[in-house]
């Protein structure tokens, strides 16, 4: 029996949520996800001490410039371990600002340009508020890729959807993390409302014909991951991927394009942000997500400015 990790492989894609080099080589992923706060974990490590100087030494003296260029440096290094794509997060200080949004993913790009790495390797993460949505649905007609993040609700991905932004992450383990505090239940298996909430969209978009890919994230134990098995993509953590390769028990396909799905509905700004009033836990769950990344981003910029 080969390893839970290889047979997922077969009908998904799996994605690194890390910024270590070393993990990523260990464990094979096609694509890799990086954020603020992987960013600032991975300031931490020796191998990274050149890049950061030499971040700042490209930046003269513009703190957020010398974060972008450490995020790219960064992306750069991890593209050559694997044959797939980088997600690269925005600021996510500006999610609620679509021009100031437009131009921070123009300079990445433009920061990947100058390295040698092509758009078609790179998607561009943003926050999936009104504004991030609208943002991506400008940059995909620039032909510039998008990564919809820190999404927990239908709305959100109806939205993404109509959008035509190219992937969405909505977060398993954060909505379990709400509805346990919540409700004191300890959810298992197709039960996990992370996992509803994964499912009901994958079934949606395979539904329509819609082509944005779901990629599963935020994920806090093998049984989420196995019930999403046959999702598009997922991204999995260094730990959770070793434990998956290390577990040579059959895993079942759960997901599959066939399965039923809610009928085409579009979404606009009143209906996003009604939709959006009235889920608790997704207005929650993204205010605190952005709030989490905001203060990593500051962290960064003080390992930066200390340099």
């Amino acid at each position: 029996m080969t390893s839970k990790l290889e047979q997922l492989k077969q009908f998904t894609t799996v994605v690194c949520d890390t910024g270590d080099l070393e993990a990523i080589s260990r464990l094979k992923p096609v694509d890799a996800t990086t954020n603020p706060s992987l960013l600032l974990k991975a300031s931490a490590i020796a191998h990274y001490g050149d890049i950061l100087r030499n971040s700042v030494d490209l930046s003269k003296g513009d703190l957020g410039l010398a974060c972008d260029q450490f995020s790219v440096a960064v992306g750069c290094g991890i593209l050559k371990a694997i044959p797939g794509r980088i997600s690269t997060e925005v600021d996510a200080r500006l999610s609620f600002d679509e021009d100031a949004l437009w131009a921070k993913a123009n300079q990445l790009i433009e920061l990947y340009d100058k390295a040698g790495v092509g758009r078609d390797r790179v998607l561009i993460k943003l926050a999936s508020t009104w504004e991030g949505i609208r943002t991506a649905e400008r940059l995909e007609k620039a032909g510039i890729q998008t990564n919809l993040t820190l999404l927990f609700s239908f709305a959100q991905a109806a939205a993404c959807a109509d959008a035509g932004v190219f992937l969405i992450s909505p977060f398993v383990g954060r909505i379990y993390d709400w509805y346990r505090k919540s409700t004191g239940l300890d959810y298992t298996g197709a039960e996990d409302p992370g996992v509803q909430s994964v499912t009901r969209i994958y079934n949606y978009y395979k539904a329509n014909g819609i082509k944005t890919v779901v990629m599963g994230a935020s994920f806090r134990t093998l049984s989420q991951i196995e019930e999403l098995a046959g999702c598009d993509r997922l991204t999995i953590s260094p730990e959770l991927l070793q434990k998956l390769d290390e577990d040579q028990g059959p895993l079942e396909r759960k997901l599959v394009p066939g399965a039923t799905g809610e009928p085409r509905q579009s979404i606009d700004e009143a209906q996003f942000r009604w939709a959006s009033n009235e889920d608790a836990m997704a207005t929650e769950k993204l205010a605190e997500g952005i709030r989490q990344f905001a203060r990593d981003q500051e962290k960064l910029e003080a390992v930066l400015a200390a340099l």
